[in-house]
């Protein structure tokens, strides 16, 4: 499989198809619901969990299609994601092949065009790890990893980023001298600690580091 493009689509009141009314389409009814997706779901029988997700949605709830998939429920949707039988998928997969759309088919890459990612999200930042839909407990390790090494504060950084970005376009500043002014923005946001504080040894500035040890200094690798 050639690399995939990471996207991330605004689904906000735009209609995607959900086809399938199991345990895992009723995990991705959940996301989607998340991303303010206007949601149409195909499936002869849903799991209680997913009736209840639907009574209790804010308008405009998902509408619930009880019976098999036919391609015309594809009209007018800008995304589908096939959480059914691998036959299933497949004629999803087909329909949506003529209409142009992609098709997320869950654990299924045979029938998938798009794939939905392992997610980090905190503080207005967004993370997705993809394996191509051919390693998903991998995905959830990765994920999990990086949530753990994500800093505590990074609602701190994003402040510091989004007020740096204003000052810079009223400034002029190019787009290849921000990241290393931002780097050292974020850095200032650890003072470290100096000679004659209790407990501290004098130490030259070559020998001090950031407290966030992976943010290098800017001849590293930010220019």
């Amino acid at each position: 499989m050639p690399d995939l493009l990471p996207l991330f689509l605004n689904l906000t009141g735009r209609e995607v198809v959900l086809v399938g009314g199991g345990p895992v389409a009723t995990a991705k009814l959940r996301q989607l619901l998340a991303a303010g997706a206007k949601v149409r779901i195909i499936a002869p029988d849903i799991t209680s969990e997913m009736h209840d997700i639907v009574a209790g949605a804010t308008p405009p709830q998902p509408m619930v299609a009880r019976r098999p998939f036919e391609p015309v429920d594809l009209d007018g949707a800008w995304l589908v994601v096939a959480a059914a039988t691998p036959d299933v998928n497949r004629q999803v997969a087909i329909a949506a092949e003529t209409l142009r759309l992609f098709v997320n088919a869950v654990d299924d890459p045979a029938n998938a065009s798009a794939f939905l990612s392992g997610v980090v999200r905190r503080d207005g930042v967004t993370l997705a790890i993809s394996t191509s839909g051919a390693a998903p407990a991998l995905t959830a390790l990765l994920r999990e990893g990086l949530d753990a090494v994500l800093p505590r504060d990074l609602g701190a950084w994003v402040w510091q980023a989004r007020a740096a970005r204003t000052a810079w376009r009223r400034d002029g500043v190019p787009m290849d001298a921000r990241k290393p002014r931002l780097l050292h923005a974020l850095n200032e946001l650890y003072p470290e600690k100096t000679a004659g504080e209790p407990g501290v040894a004098r130490i030259s500035a070559v020998e001090r580091a950031p407290r966030v040890p992976w943010l290098h200094s800017p001849e590293d690798s930010w220019l």
